[in-house]
């Protein structure tokens, strides 16, 4: 299997799980209680996070509790060149969708990569050593290529895979919250 199928195979798999509401709700209540009891959760003053499409792990509820704890949250808008720039919002915030079919913030509070804590990395499919798969564009490989921050991702154990080469531009995440693993995290 090339990336390409690999990528559909696990968009399938995601959707797949989407359609059991009940257990992709536990699934993510699980993996949450594991990131928001974690280090890297609490020191982070600020966190990057997508706005997920529906059959993705729901990260409204990071922003929710981001700005219940009165952390600065930034979303991503992607930029010419298949760049990302980050931007600080709050619940009154506007978004425009792109032709991705991704939510994008209405703002122009941008904030500097070396003013980011912590990135909560998409992707579809992730290795136990941190790799991941995204949906093709490389945006978030290239961001994070000198970012000095924490990184980490919340991955259902249906996105668990490592039967693919990684490729010299790949970034692995420092840290992968899950629902499969003994301990919740891997690559620690």
């Amino acid at each position: 299997m090339d990336k390409k199928e690999r990528r559909q195979f696990a968009i399938q798999k995601l959707k797949e799980l989407a359609r059991h509401e009940k257990l992709k709700n536990k699934k993510e209540k699980q993996i949450l209680a594991l990131f928001f009891a974690s280090k890297q959760w609490k020191e982070a003053q600020s966190v990057a996070v997508v706005k997920a499409v529906d059959f993705e792990f729901d990260t409204s509820k990071v922003m929710r509790q981001a700005f219940l704890e009165g952390k600065k949250v930034l979303v991503p808008k992607s930029l010419p060149e298949r760049r990302l720039a980050f931007y600080e919002v709050d619940t009154q915030t506007e978004y425009t969708t792109t032709k991705f079919g991704v939510e994008e913030p209405l703002s122009n509070l941008f904030l500097p990569k070396d003013e980011i804590d912590l990135i909560v990395v998409p992707g579809l499919l992730f290795s136990s050593r941190g790799f991941r798969i995204g949906f093709g564009g490389g945006f978030y490989d290239r961001y994070l290529a000198d970012y000095q921050g924490k990184t980490c991702s919340l991955v259902f154990s249906e996105q668990l895979y490592d039967d693919w080469e990684v490729e010299e531009f790949d970034i692995p995440v420092q840290k992968i919250y899950t629902d499969s693993y003994k301990g919740g995290a891997v690559n620690e």
